[in-house]
């Protein structure tokens, strides 16, 4: 899989553009653009057709507009890219009152993640240890952080458990993106496929040798009717990190007391 780093633009452009502190009016009889619709059309073309389809001149022919009038607007392809990622990270839900205190609130955070990941399945290829730092992304962050403020972390613990929940998300979506690209590559259900392979391995599994592993595949394998559910992962997933988030704060709240 292709990895595209955010941040990679000119910094005075990108932040230029992200906070839109200037923006090029469209020349007298040409078509009406925008920043905002350039990033709209990069953003379905990476929907679409993925990040290695992603160009200026993809987005221009989108557009059906010449490359060049592009960079009336945008710097380059680094600098777009960075706003397309902003733009997204701004679908996320921000609900004030969310039941079920900081537990529900992280699960609201959590589900909003899961869905932005598929709808744009291209952010999972996007590096972002150089974050954007856009009027989205800010929010974005700071709407999390606000999730869990007061309820006895610290504040390196806080940007840990956010940085924890989003992580877990951020893979368990990996894996409902590649389970439904298997299906739509391949032309095979992940039914089909196991139909396919089962005589072999009744062949060659077995059960005396690997017993835990015949006893759990097949009692995983008849619940969730495959090898592999990813909305089970995910759900399951969340839970027990959420446990653990609930221990940390109970620890956290019996050494206050402590002192």
């Amino acid at each position: 899989m292709t990895v595209e780093f955010s941040g990679k633009g000119d910094p005075a452009r990108s932040l230029a553009l992200l906070w839109r502190t200037t923006e090029r009016a469209s020349r007298k009889g040409k078509p009406e653009l925008s920043v905002d619709r350039v990033v709209r059309a990069a953003i379905e073309v990476a929907d679409a057709e993925g990040l290695q389809a992603l160009s200026m001149r993809r987005v221009a022919e989108r557009l059906g507009v010449g490359t060049m009038s592009l960079y009336t607007y945008v710097p380059g392809k680094p600098e777009l890219f960075d706003v397309m990622l902003d733009q997204v990270y701004g679908e996320t839900a921000r609900p004030e009152d969310v039941t079920g205190g900081w537990r529900g609130r992280l699960e609201q955070i959590a589900r909003e993640n899961w869905a932005l990941y598929l709808r744009h399945p291209w952010l999972l290829q996007v590096a972002t240890s150089r974050p954007v730092l856009g009027p989205n992304v800010t929010a974005k962050y700071d709407y999390e952080l606000r999730a869990i403020d007061g309820i006895g972390l610290s504040d390196l613990e806080m940007d840990s458990v956010i940085t924890l929940v989003t992580g877990f998300v951020h893979g368990a979506a990996r894996g409902a993106v590649e389970s439904a690209q298997a299906e739509s590559l391949t032309g095979l259900t992940d039914q089909q496929w196991w139909a396919a392979h089962a005589p072999f391995l009744s062949r060659i599994s077995d059960a005396s040798r690997y017993p835990t592993a015949a006893r759990v595949g097949q009692a995983a394998g008849e619940e969730l009717n495959a090898a592999y559910s990813p909305e089970h992962a995910f759900e399951f997933g969340l839970e027990r990190v959420l446990d653990g988030i609930e221990a940390l704060v109970a620890r956290r709240a019996t050494t206050a007391n402590a002192d």
